[in-house]
């Protein structure tokens, strides 16, 4: 039997002798390791029957998988950044926030009292913040966390806790950890059989208590693998720069155009006598655009710092309708179809992105970053990223300081190899999807 026709019984009325899972999550990118982890669950001997209440969007990321949807679902105006930003709130509460949390309350109550009446084991795995952390302890049923919105990190590092110049940061740890006792008591209660916080630091600190936390990984960290070896011709191949400008519209503009400019700086940086680079090697910028946006709002900036367009790609990309530009010996490209490869063959980022910048660095690479104007990757995100990452994470408040950044960055190949590592253990290995499946497995009796 296929996935899709197990998903299918799952609509039955009838009592099921399999376990009945309901995955609450609150965005995107929520959703997105949420799936992750149920595709894995899909592939054990006795799979759940899945159904998933997306409390933030259209759960787009579940219809892919046929997925049955229990309640209403509707895209917010924040785009679900209402943390951010009071105003985005205002927004949201006035386009129907209040409402909706209402009806998605009784959905799922409804499906939880429904599997009850049918006698049908039944579970919550909530996958995000407090939110749908929140959402599994009201429901009265058991259930598990997939925190992935904090991290001990935040606010410490293996040494100590962080020098912070803010008074109101010293709320973040107030109560000795980055989660707050009000979350700390929802993980601890009976019904939670199972956390897995999203490295090992923050499951070290959450073990203080009484809380089931598991270090599995970051689910983050898969399904990154490059559809072509990477490595071949190591040494032959040309300089690769990544370029992530987030996914978010209008905003990922915005922060296209500061990216170029510190490409431009960085053009006019490996003209000079002194460069880290030969004046004869090839340099790649690899632009990884994610699919909602509009290639040729991108490109015309691109051409704007005089750029040509070419044919000629410098690097085997999955992606035939990449767009490519060439400037002297060095490349951009524009791909919205080969992101993985984008992180593999860059050696550096330029990013202002969110998740797509914490993927680069737990693949053991430098970033560098630009605070922009927001909503997401603003100063203030920025600035809490860079805790998050550590020295992985260079921040330069102007784009034409990327140039001497990076030059510093190869100057000195010792520090890459501390960066390498940093990243690595920040983001956790891959494979943390299959180890939450199994965990869940045994911890629901599936």
């Amino acid at each position: 039997m296929n996935d899709v026709s197990r998903l299918s019984l799952a609509n039955s009325p009838t009592a099921s002798s399999r376990l009945q899972l309901l995955v609450l999550s609150n965005g995107h990118g929520e959703d997105v390791i949420a799936v992750r982890i149920l595709q894995e669950l899909l592939q054990q001997s006795n799979p759940p029957d899945i159904f998933a209440l997306p409390l933030v969007g259209e759960g787009r990321a579940y219809q892919q998988l046929d997925i049955p949807l229990i309640g209403a679902v509707r895209t917010m105006p924040s785009g679900g950044f209402i943390y951010m930003d009071g105003r985005q709130l205002a927004r949201d509460v006035k386009g129907g926030l209040v409402q909706l949390t209402w009806s998605q309350i009784q959905a799922m109550r409804r499906w939880v009292r429904s599997q009850k009446k049918l006698g049908n084991k039944n579970a919550i795995l909530a996958v995000g913040d407090i939110v749908p952390l929140l959402f599994a302890f009201m429901s009265g049923a058991k259930y598990a966390f997939v925190g992935t919105a904090k991290s001990e990190y935040y606010v410490r590092d293996e040494v100590g806790i962080l020098a912070r110049k803010s008074k109101a940061a010293k709320w973040e740890n107030f109560s000795g950890s980055i989660y707050h006792p009000w979350e700390r008591w929802l993980m601890s209660r009976r019904r939670c059989r199972a956390v897995f916080p999203r490295d090992g630091l923050t499951t070290q600190i959450l073990n203080q208590w009484q809380i089931p936390a598991f270090d599995v990984g970051n689910p983050m960290m898969d399904g990154l693998e490059a559809r072509f070896n990477t490595q071949q011709q190591e040494i032959a191949r040309p300089l690769g720069i990544t370029l992530l400008p987030g996914s978010r519209a209008p905003e990922a503009y915005k922060n296209w155009e500061i990216i170029m400019v510190a490409v431009s700086a960085l053009m006019g940086s490996f003209r000079e006598e002194n460069s880290f680079i030969p004046s004869s090697s090839n340099v790649v910028f690899l632009g990884a655009i994610a699919p909602n946006l509009d290639l040729s709002i991108l490109a015309q900036t691109v051409q704007s710092q005089g750029w040509q367009t070419s044919t000629e790609s410098p690097l085997p990309l999955p992606d035939d309708t990449a767009v490519i530009f060439q400037q002297r010996n060095a490349y951009i490209i524009l791909t919205q179809q080969a992101y993985n490869e984008c992180l593999h063959w860059g050696d550096v980022a330029i990013a202002m992105a969110g998740t797509a910048t914490e993927q680069f660095i737990g693949l053991g690479k430098p970033a560098i970053a630009i605070p922009g104007e927001g909503p997401q990757y603003n100063p203030g995100f920025a600035e809490a990223q860079s805790r998050l990452l550590g020295l992985s994470l260079i921040l330069v408040p102007e784009p034409g300081q990327v140039a001497q950044e990076v030059r510093s960055l190869f100057t000195y190949p010792d520090r890459l190899h501390i960066i390498a590592e940093n990243g690595r253990r920040r983001m956790g290995k891959p494979g943390a999807a299959a180890r939450i499946a199994e965990c869940l497995v045994e911890k629901f009796s599936i």
